[in-house]
C-alpha cells in the first residue's frame, strides 16, 4: 500500500512539473513521509492491476494531507484506503531534514488540481467513494 501511495504521489508531482528526484538534485528539498495510516478493505492477488487514487485534503505551511484509496483496476472493487501526511523538507549537508515552507509555485500547482479533470480515470468518483 505504501509503495502504491508513494508511486502515485511521485507521478503526480512529475506531471505537475516537480519531479521529486529533480527537487532533490536542484535545491535539496523533498516531501518526506510524516505519518501514514493504511488498511486493507478487500483482496488483491499477486499480478492484479491496482488503481491508486490520491486526493489532497489539506495543505499546511509545510505539510500535505492526502486521502488515498486503491481499487482493482478491472472490477473497481476496493482494495485499501488510508491517509498520508507529507512534510516538505530541506536536506541539510549532514543528511538531516528540516521542515520548510512549501513554495508558492508548488502550492499553486497543487491548488490547481481541479484543472486536471482529464487525468481522472472513468468512474473516479465512484471508485474513490467521494
Amino acid at each position: 500500500m505504501l509503495s502504491w501511495f508513494n508511486d502515485t504521489e511521485h507521478e503526480l508531482f512529475r506531471r505537475l512539473g516537480y519531479p521529486i528526484d529533480v527537487m532533490i538534485d536542484k535545491d535539496r528539498t523533498t516531501f518526506v513521509m510524516g505519518e501514514v495510516h493504511f488498511r486493507f478493505i478487500g483482496p488483491a492477488a499477486y499480478g492484479e492491476t491496482v488503481l491508486s487514487i490520491i486526493k489532497l485534503q489539506k495543505m499546511g505551511t509545510s505539510t500535505l494531507h492526502w486521502k488515498t484509496r486503491c481499487v482493482n483496476a478491472v472490477t473497481g472493487a476496493p482494495v485499501c484506503e488510508g491517509l498520508g501526511t507529507r512534510v516538505y523538507a530541506r536536506i541539510n549537508e549532514d543528511g538531516t531534514l528540516k521542515a520548510a515552507t512549501i513554495p508558492d509555485d508548488i502550492r499553486k500547482a497543487l491548488s490547481s488540481l481541479d484543472e486536471f479533470e482529464k487525468l481522472k480515470p472513468e468512474n473516479f468518483e465512484a471508485a474513490f467513494d467521494l
